[in-house]
This record gives structure tokens, sequence and C-alpha cells, in this order.
């Protein structure tokens, strides 16, 4: 029986014959539909946070896993953390069923290759101290299943989400996760909906993980990394207004601390800058913890 995502959708027939308007009104409302789809499972995403933090709250790595545009789609969440949040890229590990570089026919067919899942886990050394993503739209792609299947025997977190409510990933997983984004509009072009319910649900997963580890003051972004011109201006209202000091000590602050906002902070706070780093090491990186912290 083919998966959902695979699934005819008869209100579309003569889809290639719409005019203009319908027809992207069909792929709009597909659209919706697909994020929509996010809302029911907001408790499983934050569980699965909750067990992602403690992995990598003790040293563990991030690891994605996917093929073709589910992989994509993790590679991009988990290429947006060190500039977003400032996470390690060292604790970050994309698993891409054949890998970007590939060439197209490599790339589709690598999703069958269980025998390169396993090399990869191995190649990866995924262990108990390490917590796994893995996404897939039919939850059945050999190349996923067989590496979170690897890692959770290795003791890793897994993390299952999918599209199908019959996919494997969310049997073998530690968490598995039901994304009910519905038949595609282009039936079987998980691009689309499938494509956009991941993307969703990975940027609420992924954002709340990061929170958990200290990654976030309020609703700034605490971790980020100033690496131009726009984003150190950000860190420069950022300091000013959670250090509640003007642009000329936060400017001091930051040099002092080669642009770490959560450094420059407790700089413009009074700390040294060594006293700064010691404090929020102290604090596991959370700076509302540093500036609360007492001797």
């Amino acid at each position: 029986m083919a998966s959902r995502t695979e699934e005819f959708d008869l209100r579309f027939a003569g889809l290639d014959q719409w005019s203009d308007a319908d027809f992207l009104m069909a792929l709009w409302e597909g659209q919706m539909r697909a994020v929509a789809s996010v809302g029911p499972i907001l408790q499983d995403l934050a569980a699965a946070a909750n067990g992602i933090a403690r992995r990598l709250g003790g040293g563990g790595r991030l690891v994605y896993v996917g093929a073709g545009t589910s992989g994509t789609v993790a590679w991009q969440d988990a290429k947006e953390l060190g500039g977003t949040f400032g996470w390690p890229e060292q604790h970050t590990i994309v698993m891409l069923a054949g890998g970007l570089q590939s060439a197209p026919n490599e790339f589709n067919g690598a999703e069958d290759d269980t025998d390169l899942a396993a090399r990869d886990i191995q190649q990866n050394d995924i262990g108990e101290h390490d917590a796994v993503i893995a996404i897939a739209a039919s939850g059945s792609t050999p190349y996923t299943v067989r590496a979170v299947e690897l890692a959770r025997e290795r003791g890793a977190l897994t993390v299952g989400i999918c599209n199908n409510p019959d996919g494997s990933l969310i049997k073998i997983a530690d968490h598995g996760i039901f994304l009910d984004s519905a038949p595609e509009v282009v039936a079987g072009s998980t691009r689309m909906g499938a494509g956009t319910a991941q993307k969703a649900a990975l940027n609420i997963l992924s954002t709340l993980v990061m929170n958990k580890l200290g990654r976030l003051f309020d609703n700034l972004m605490v971790g980020m990394r100033a690496e131009n011109i726009k984003l150190r201006d950000r860190a420069l209202r950022i300091v000013c207004h959670i250090a509640s000091c003007d642009e000329g000590r936060a400017k001091d602050a930051l040099s002092q601390s080669d642009f770490d906002i959560r450094i420059a902070v407790l700089v413009a706070n009074g700390h040294q800058v060594s006293r700064a780093k010691e404090v929020l090491g102290l604090s596991n990186g959370n700076l509302r913890a540093a500036l609360e912290y007492r001797d």
C-alpha cells in the first residue's frame, strides 16, 4: 500500500488545466494545511526537545538524518544553528544519504542504501551521548530507518519525524512524531506539503532545544555570531538592551569579548572578561543564570 504522501487526491483532477489563480490557490492551501499539521504535535516536539537538550547539555552531539527533500530540509536546519545560536559545528552532524555534492542519480538512489547508513553511523561514532533527529516523508526510507535502528542500538536518543501514520520511523524511534500534512496537491511531490511541515517542525524543535541550552535571553539571540555589519549592529542593540547601557559602553564590551554577546553583557555589567567567561561557564552558557550568579 502506498504511503499517504503518494496518494492521488481526486480533488485535484485536471490540475494541469486549471487557471493560474485556481492552481496557485490549491498550492497555497496545501502549504497552509502543512503548517497547520504542526499544531497538534507541539507536545510531542516539547518532549523530544527536553530529551535532546539533556543529551546535548551533557556534551553530546546533535545528529540529523535524512534523504532527498527531507535530508536537505534537515541539512538546512543544522546549518543555521551555528550562526543563529552559536551552536558549535563540531557538535552537529548531518547524515544526508549520498551527500549534498552527489549527482542527482546518486542522491536519489542513496536513500535505499542501508549499508551506507551503517557506515555513516560507524564513521561518526554515534553513541549514547548523542541525539538523532531523523526525517522521512514516508517514514520508511531505508537509509533513514536503518540509521535510526543502529543509533538506538548504540544508545543514542532518537527522534523520528514523518508524514505517514504508518511510517516505520514512528515505531522505532524513542520519539515518533507524525505530521498529518495530508496528501500532496502534486501527488508524491514531498518538496511541497511534507517538506513545509517538516521545516516548520524542525524550526520549532531546534529553537526550543537551543533555548533550553541558554542560547536565548527573552526573545533575543544572545548566542548569535556577529559575523557581518547587520549582525554586529544587532549585537550592539542586544547588549545595550540587556545591560541597560549606552552604545559606547556596549561597543567597548563587545570589542573586549570578541563580539560574544553573552560575555559582552557581563563585561558591560562590570565583570572583567576572564571573570565573565568563568561565570558563564559555571552557568552552563546560560546568560540569565550568569547574571543571577552569586559566589
